[in-house]
Formats: structure tokens, C-alpha cells, sequence
């Protein structure tokens, strides 16, 4: 076929819309393609065509399918339109499958009448039966040690899709962006999402160039790439994606605030969050609906959106005022109570952006505030059946935590699993957008209707919906919730031993009822249930964890992850280290077992090691802020131990070729001393810690652990604005439990000695090239968050001797002298000289009080004639006055006749 209707009809799949410019019947392929196209699946499937290339070589079920048939063989001249066809074949594969499992309604083929025609003819053999295909698409479908799941319908079409699109392409430009497709969906099938390759991304992004004056499909392509990123936790890569998306489709908008009304009762108008926004793609081609007309749902079937009927709640925020709140932007025109519509594929990308939104932010209330307007955005026009779907499913999951909302939450999310079968709305208007946003399965759905039920109480509903799904691991949990463990483990065993059957299950998958459950279990599947059994039975888990690793052919996941937490939790980390490295081998994307086997590393002083496991912890979760504190740790362990090794090592060299007698003792402890001459951190590894620490405070801001070792190690490197900063965090999160505990003295201490270190005239110091001048970590650059730090965190909850000292040489050296006698003054009350009662017999602590008074004495000598009109001799012979009469059960001591002359010296200066 013509190379220029080639690109035509690929792009034409990608949109699931067709070209009006391609010409009626240009060839058998196109013909082909535009069934796809339309969703006519089972013309497709049951063509000649398909018919060809689906032709049995093999009927044994034993090979792998990829050997039954002969579909990479080309049986014409024409490779591209051959090409062509197998792709058409296999997005008609890819999108029955999703139709069957994510957007209904219900299928209409069945794969036997697609890959089993011939089957009896070729060999003598049983023929195929749908259970036996599917038992084999479930086991190969399973990667990376999880499993698939084993109730999806017609997984056999996912996985014949998956082997057509991996075949060699040479004139399907968009091949890469269709195995892309195929392995998002068999990522959603499986149990947990495994990491792929990078030969995805790179191979779609190079799509980039070709469709760069497409921008729906340029968008596309952007956000799909940005939903392989969130599938696998990379939300930061995500994001990028998804930004990109919308400058590709010109979308604008914009997170702002108008006055408006959220109750029914509400007299004063507040600023409340909207998001204005604004399309500018071209609705033609791929949406026959005018954008301009600024309607609803235009008549379209859409799902049902429940009524929130409550007492107090509005249904939705009734915004009072024509412009937003001092906006100055391009969407500054929008009314935001009657924004345009906007087209579907910017939708999609609001909806995705919201997904960011929730992935990106700390856990608090701002994150579905701040979700709410976007959802808000997409609901308020619907435009699409599965985008609206989408929407509703989204706000059914903010609204889930909110006592008023909860209700309408629940039964909307049971409305929108009971509108699937239905035929409301075309199945090509169901799939036009599928790709562009991550509607989950319809398993998934019922499983978070029953996680709905189950965090509202409603435990037995959460159970009958977890046995129809055959989730077991939730099936056990619902009866520990009832108090009923004996029955979780009598269930797994009955699956074991192939007791159990499911009624719902062996009619809808057309079993015998004879045959054993267990014979149709994958080896992943029935290992995950021997994971499980040695959850519930401890005494023997260690056997159970060890005959699922050995049943999955050393490829599950899940024993290795239990097993090395079993060890882990009984203090064999050494066993524990050999398990998890094995776990995370196999599936690296989850967090909590690269942090368990940092844990652990940790335990055996496998520092390197550790450290290794919680990079790739921070990597995968960058919102882990315990694992950056870890990592920080590590980072100063690994250069302590290999100081402390070469310091070791140059020591025993020193004691060979010295004598016995002189030779130098080796400090062989082993503790961490990050200022300690002989085992020094480098400082790059302190730069380090430091940075990681500085990263994970932005998720862990009220963890004053992690705000003390960020204290520390700023400190030690030269960071003494951010030292200051974290200090009065500890002060403020500490203070009112710990008292003067919580201010680390110390620290406090060096921070007034960097300040003090300059000129105290900023002048002066700036005219004598002094860079404590201008450096924020020092002198004046420092001076007012050290001020600052006094007057606004510590002194108004903490009191000590060292802290009023340490206030007063900061003012001294502002020559605040007034406001420094006091500060010194307060320290004297606070010390052991002013709280001495009479009768206390402790003479150390009366040589401590006796120091304290000749000092308070000597800094009002000091400062006090520089205080105009202050009578500090006064001041100073009360002092000493009243501590002699407290205390002269001391009179024998040889410093009471210090006493007694520093009291005459003060009375000879008052004469």
C-alpha cells in the first residue's frame, strides 16, 4: 500500500479515530485497520485474514504459544500491508482484551472462535478448551516474579497481542508506541508493576520528530510515557512528562482562588481554590462535538453522577464573582462559574497532573485540596464515557476520608463497577482515550469497594467481594478483622490441597466442577498461597517461604521478600541480607525491601552496602524521608570505618619500626567520631549526608531526629545558617516536653562564636575586607538569625545558665549593654550561685557558686559604668552581700576569704 496511506492509517489506530483523507477500500489492510478502528473485534478476529495466521502448527499446550503458530511467516509480496495487518490484529487483540476487563460491554468473540478453528484438523490430539488457554496466557503473562492475575477475562488476547507487536517490524513506524501499550496493560495484570526496560521510553520518545506538527498526538505520546513513569513510581519523571503533554495540546491553566460559597448556610464569601483552564487543540478528527459551543454533556451517555444531597454541603462551590482574586494571567478572562469545555485530551491530562499532584505532595490536607479543583474541572463537562469514569472514580476517592462525603464516595464507586456491562455508550467512544489515563481494571475497582467497606466496618460485604475475586491475602485479613484466623488458614490449605472451588469462578470460566482448583493454579499463582501460609503458620514459615522459592523455579518475589523479613524480624540479618538482595533482584521497584535490606546491612556493619539500599530506596520513593536519614548516616559510617582503616594501618606500620616502648596505642573502637582527628569524615561525604538530609526534611519536617542530624552535620560543614534553622525547629517541636534539654547547648555556643568572631561594626568590617561581613554562615550574615533564634524560639520557652550566657556575649558584641547585664544577670539566676539555700553542706558546689558570683561581678565592672545611670555597684555589693549570708556555714574555706575581699574592693569603688 502507498507509503503516505501507510502513516495515515497508523496514526488513525493510535487516535482510534479514522481519517476521512484516507481513500474507501485503498486495500484489504486499511479495510482491516478501519475495523479496528471501529471496534469491531470479532470482524477482525474471525477474518480470513486472522484465520491465516492464527493456523495451528502444534496443538500441544505443553510449548510455549508463541510455538503453536506460524505468525512471523509473511505469505505475500507486499511486507508493509502484511505488517500492517498483524498490527491491526494485534491492537484488535489488546483492545477486546481491555474491553473485556476495563471498559465493558461485555465481549463478544471468545478466543476459541479466533484461535482454535483448525485445531482438530492439525492433530490428533484433545482439542483446546478455553480454560486450558487461559491457565497458559495467565502463567506466561506472569514477569519478574508476580503474578497475573488469574480471573481476568480472555487474558489469551493480551498475551497474542503481546506476541504479535514483539515480532520485527520494518515499515510500522509506531510499532514501539504499541509495545508500550501492550506492556502498560500487562503491567496493570500483574500483581505488583515490575521494572521494564528503557528501550521503551527511548524507542517512543524518538516518535517525538515525526509527529511533531500532530499536536494531539504529540500529546499523547507525552502522557503515556508519563503514565509509564507513575505505573513505576517515577513521579518526578512523570511530572515532567505530563508538563510537557499539556504545552504539546497549548492547554493553559492555572490554580488560583475566587470568592465563593461551599455551604448552603455560608453568608461570608471566602477565596476558594479553582482551577481555570483552557483548550486550544482542534476538536475535529477525534471528537465530533464542537468545542466552541461552552455546553454539557451535549447529549452524550456518560455515567451517572450522583447527587451529594446533604444538609449543609453545596453540591458543588457556587463562585460569586465573574474574576478570580488578583490574577493577571492569560486566563484571566474565564468566568469560573462557566469555564469552556475543554477537549477530552486535555482532560486527560488534568486528570494525570491531579495523579502528580496526590504522588508529590507531603500527607496532609493541602493535597486534596489542592486535587479537588482539577477533578472538579473535568467533571463539570463531560465529554467522554471513560474520562468521566475516570473523574468520578477520583473524587469518589478524595471524598472517601470526609464523614459527609463518605456515603455518596461508596455509592458512587458501586455505581460506576455496575455501569461496565452495560451498553449506555459505544465501545469506541470507551476506548478512544483509554491509554491517555490510568482507569484501573474492573477487578481493581471491586477490590477497592471492598477496601471502601472494609475501612467503614462493613466487613462480611468486603469479604464475599474479596472470595468472588479470589484475592486470598485480603480474604485472610477480612477474617482477622472478625477475630476468625483459624478460618484464613483453613481456606489457604483448602486451596493447597484442592478442596476449595469457587462457584462464581468455575461457571463464569466454564470448569468442570470436578476438577481440582488446585490443577489450575500457575506455579506463581499457588506459590504466592504457600507465601501466604507461612504468614498465617510461624512456626514453620521458614519451610513454607522455602517451597514456594523452589515451586516458582526460583523466580518469586514474594518468598524472598517474606522470608528475608521473617530473619529479619528475629535478628538473622546475615540470612536475612541473602534473601532480600534475591527479592529485590527480582522486583527492584519495591521500596520496602531495598529499606529492609538497608536495615540490615546496616545491623552488620555493611555500610557500603546500606548505603546502596537506601539510594535505590529515595530513588523509587523520593517522599521517604527515614531512608534519607539513613542514607545520611551511612554516608558518615563509610568514611569514619575507612579513616579508621587507614589510620589503623599507619599505625601498625608506626609500631614496626618504632620500638615496643614508644610506639603509639591504636584507637581500634570502631564508634563513629565525626570530628575526631585520627578517623575524620571526608568532607565530601559529609556534603553529602548533609544534602540528603536537607532532602528528606521536605517529608519528614516534624521529625526532630532528623532535624538534630541535620543540625550536626551542618555544623560540622560550615552550613551555620541552616545549623541555626534547625535548632529552632528541635526548640519548637521539643521544648514544651524536654524543657532546656532540647537546645543543644553546644551548638548554640558555636553559632554565637562564628557571629561574634567579626567586627562588630558591619562597617568597619566590610572597609577592613573582613568576609565575615557578607558570609550568611558568619558575622553579621549570621548575626540576625542568631538573634532571631534567641528571641523568638528559645527565650520564650527556654531557660539555662549557658543559654542567657550565650544571649548576652551576642548582644555584648552588638554593645547592647544594658540589654547584656541582664542577659548575664538571668544566667546568674539560673546557675547554682543565686538557687544556694542556706544549710546545704556540698562544698563543690559552693566553689562552683563562689566562681559564678566573682564573675556576675566582674561583668558588671565591665559594662556597667557604660550604662548611663545604672548603679551597678549597688547591684554588684547586693550580690555578694546576700551570698555570704546564705552561706556562711563556709567560712573555713579558703575561698570565703576571696569573698570577703571582693566585697571591700566593691565597697572602696563605691567611696
Amino acid at each position: 500500500m502507498a507509503l503516505e496511506h501507510l502513516s495515515l492509517v497508523e496514526k488513525s489506530l493510535l487516535r482510534g479515530a479514522w481519517d476521512s483523507q484516507i481513500p474507501e477500500s485503498s486495500s484489504s489492510a486499511a479495510d482491516l485497520a478501519k475495523l479496528v478502528v471501529e471496534c469491531r473485534f470479532r470482524d477482525v478476529l474471525t477474518s480470513e485474514r486472522a484465520r491465516t495466521l492464527f493456523k495451528p502448527i502444534s496443538n500441544d499446550l505443553n510449548l510455549p504459544l508463541q510455538d503453536l503458530w506460524d505468525i512471523s511467516t509473511f505469505t505475500g509480496e507486499d511486507r508493509a500491508a502484511e505488517e500492517l495487518e498483524r498490527l491491526s490484529i494485534a491492537i484488535a487483540c489488546l483492545h477486546a482484551f481491555v474491553q473485556a476487563n476495563w471498559t465493558g460491554p461485555d465481549l463478544d468473540v471468545t478466543p476459541l472462535e479466533v484461535l482454535a478453528v483448525h485445531s482438530q484438523e492439525t492433530s490428533p490430539k484433545e482439542p483446546w478448551t478455553e480454560e486450558a488457554l487461559h491457565a497458559k496466557a495467565i502463567s506466561e503473562l506472569a514477569f519478574g516474579g508476580e503474578p497475573a492475575y488469574h480471573l481476568a477475562k480472555v487474558p489469551i488476547f493480551l498475551r497474542v497481542s503481546q506476541l504479535l507487536v514483539s515480532l520485527p517490524f520494518n515499515h510500522i513506524e509506531s510499532i514501539p508506541w504499541w509495545r508500550l501499550r501492550v506492556e502498560m496493560v500487562r503491567q496493570h495484570v500483574l500483581d505488583e508493576p515490575v521494572a521494564v526496560s528503557d528501550d521503551y521510553r527511548t524507542s517512543v520518545e524518538a516518535l517525538a520528530t515525526t509527529i511533531a506538527r500532530e499536536p494531539d498526538l504529540l500529546g499523547r505520546l507525552y502522557l503515556e510515557l508519563g503514565l509509564l513513569d507513575h505505573t513505576l513510581s517515577r513521579d518526578k519523571q512523570a511530572s515532567e512528562y505530563f508538563i510537557k503533554a499539556s504545552r504539546s495540546t497549548g492547554l493553559e491553566y492555572e490554580l488560583t482562588g475566587a470568592l465563593g460559597r461551599r455551604t448552603k448556610f455560608q453568608q461570608t464569601e471566602l477565596s476558594q481554590l479553582v482551577l481555570l483552564a483552557e483548550s486550544h487543540l482542534d476538536g475535529s478528527g477525534e471528537d465530533p462535538v464542537s468545542l466552541s459551543k461552552g455546553e454539557g454533556n451535549l447529549d452524550k451517555n456518560i455515567p451517572e453522577t450522583l447527587a451529594l444531597n446533604d444538609d449543609t454541603l453545596l453540591e458543588q462551590t457556587q463562585f460569586t464573582s465573574s474574576k478570580v482574586a488578583g490574577s493577571r494571567s492569560s486566563l484571566s478572562h474565564i468566568d469560573p462559574s462557566s469555564q469552556p469545555p475543554l477537549h477530552p485530551l486535555d482532560q486527560c491530562i488534568l486528570l494525570s497532573l491531579c495523579l502528580n499532584v496526590r504522588n508529590t505532595s507531603p500527607l496532609h490536607g493541602l493535597t486534596s485540596e489542592q486535587m479537588s479543583p482539577y477533578v472538579s474541572r473535568v467533571i463539570s463537562h463531560p465529554r467522554n464515557w471513560s474520562i468521566h469514569t475516570m473523574a468520578l472514580l477520583l473524587r469518589s476517592r478524595l471524598e472517601s476520608t470526609r464523614t459527609r462525603t463518605v456515603e455518596r464516595s461508596t455509592l458512587q464507586l458501586q455505581a460506576l463497577i455496575e455501569q461496565m456491562p452495560t451498553s449506555d455508550s459505544t465501545t469506541s467512544e470507551r476506548l478512544l482515550y483509554f491509554h491517555a489515563f490510568p482507569l484501573p481494571s474492573r477487578w481493581d475497582m471491586e477490590k477497592e469497594l471492598a477496601q471502601r467497606y472494609l475501612s467503614i466496618g462493613v466487613v462480611k460485604s468486603a469479604l464475599e467481594i474479596f472470595e468472588r475475586l479470589e484475592m486470598w491475602e485480603n480474604v485472610v485479613s477480612c477474617y482477622g478483622a472478625l477475630e476468625q484466623p483459624e478460618k484464613g488458614i483453613a481456606v489457604v490449605r483448602d486451596l493447597l490441597e484442592g478442596r476449595k472451588q469457587e462457584a462464581d469462578a468455575v461457571i463464569s470460566r466454564a470448569k468442570s466442577t470436578s476438577t481440582p482448583y488446585k490443577a489450575l493454579q500457575d506455579a506463581t499463582r499457588e506459590a504466592k498461597l504457600w507465601c501466604l501460609l507461612g504468614d498465617l503458620d510461624p512456626e514453620n514459615a521458614v519451610d513454607h517461604y522455602n517451597h514456594a522459592w523452589k515451586l516458582s523455579n526460583e523466580s518469586s518475589g514474594r518468598a524472598m521478600r517474606s522470608l528475608g523479613g521473617y530473619y529479619f524480624a528475629r535478628g538473622k540479618y546475615l540470612e536475612a541480607i541473602e534473601c532480600l538482595k534475591r527479592a529485590v533482584k527480582i522486583n527492584p521497584l519495591l521500596t520496602r525491601s531495598w529499606f529492609i535490606l538497608g536495615c540490615a546491612c546496616m545491623r552488620v556493619e555493611q555500610w557500603e552496602e546500606a548505603r546502596d539500599a537506601f539510594s535505590r530506596c529515595v530513588a523509587i520513593d523520593e517522599e521517604d524521608g527515614e531512608s534519607w536519614n539513613n542514607l545520611a548516616s551511612m554516608y558518615l559510617r563509610i568514611g569514619t570505618v575507612n579513616g579508621q582503616k587507614k589510620q589503623d594501618a599507619e599505625d601498625e606500620q608506626e609500631e614496626k619500626d618504632e620500638t615496643a616502648s614508644s610506639s603509639k596505642p591504636v584507637d581500634s573502637s570502631g564508634d563513629l567520631q565525626v570530628n575526631g582527628p585520627s578517623n575524620a569524615v571526608p568532607f565530601e561525604n559529609k556534603l553529602l549526608a548533609f544534602r540528603a538530609l536537607k532532602q528528606g526534611l521536605k517529608y519528614s519536617y516534624e521529625n526532630w531526629r532528623m532535624w538534630y542530624n541535620y543540625m550536626i552535620v551542618a555544623m560540622d560543614v560550615g552550613e551555620l545558617q541552616e545549623s541555626c534553622r534547625a535548632l529552632g525547629r528541635i526548640v519548637e517541636q521539643t521544648g514544651d516536653k524536654a524543657g532546656s534539654l532540647a537546645c543543644d547547648e553546644d551548638v548554640l555556643d558555636r553559632l554565637v562564636d562564628a557571629v561574634t568572631r567579626a567586627l562588630p561594626d558591619q562597617e568597619a568590617a566590610a572597609e577592613d575586607g573582613a568576609v565575615a561581613a557578607q558570609n550568611p554562615n558568619e558575622g553579621h550574615g549570621l548575626y540576625r538569625n542568631v538573634l532571631n533564634l534567641f528571641e523568638r524560639t528559645i527565650l520564650p520557652r527556654l531557660s539555662s545558665r549557658r543559654i542567657f550566657r550565650a544571649y548576652g556575649r551576642l548582644l555584648s558584641w552588638q554593645r547592647r549593654w544594658e540589654d547584656a547585664i541582664k542577659a548575664y544577670m538571668d544566667a546568674y539566676r539560673a546557675g547554682v550561685g543565686a538557687g544556694l539555700e542556706k544549710g546545704d553542706t556540698d562544698p563543690e558546689k559552693w566553689r562552683e557558686a563562689v566562681a559564678e558570683v566573682e564573675d556576675i561581678v566582674d561583668i558588671l565592672r565591665n559594662f556597667g559604668p557604660r550604662v548611663e545611670g545604672y548603679k551597678w555597684r549597688l547591684q554588684a555589693r547586693s550580690i555578694v552581700r546576700t551570698f555570704i549570708g546564705r552561706t556562711r556555714e563556709f567560712e573555713d574555706e579558703p575561698e570565703w576569704s576571696r569573698l570577703i575581699e571582693l566585697q571591700e574592693e566593691i565597697r572602696k569603688e563605691e567611696d
